[in-house]
């Protein structure tokens, strides 16, 4: 059995929850993830899109990702929390950072990507794989 997943921003008005099971974790180096949360990379999950229940306002930002696909950042516009990202190139699956949890404790990021795009201030977990 899954357990239920649950999330939000800094302020609450933007919830998710889902019990489908995370189907992998990651963390990205990618200048729109860095720019997204305001660090050196972003640390998240996936989920099926159809299995994640959001409430509240989010608004969304897009811009085209190192990939060349268009992505979407969502955050909270009471607050500015960036909540998710979607990709066009992978429309059936939704990206939640791993801070928004409401218990982040037991994430644990699996494989890594556009680590060539780390900053020296960030370099990344060596001890992750890296996806290609």
């Amino acid at each position: 059995m899954t357990s239920k997943i649950t999330g939000g921003c800094a302020c609450g008005k933007v919830r998710y929850t889902s019990e489908a099971a995370i189907e992998f974790s990651f963390q990205c180096h990618c200048r729109k993830c860095q720019r997204a949360t305001g660090t050196g990379h972003s640390s998240a999950f996936a989920l099926p899109v159809a299995e994640v229940e959001l409430s509240g306002d989010i608004r969304y930002f897009q811009q085209s990702s190192d990939s060349g696909s268009a992505t979407h950042s969502g955050f909270c516009p009471e607050c500015g929390s960036p909540i998710l990202s979607k990709t066009d190139r992978f429309p059936e699956r939704i990206y939640l950072h791993a801070a928004t949890l409401d218990d982040p404790g037991g994430f644990e990021s699996k494989f890594a990507v556009f680590e060539e795009m780390a900053q020296p201030w960030d370099p990344g977990n060596p001890a992750l794989k890296t996806a290609s």
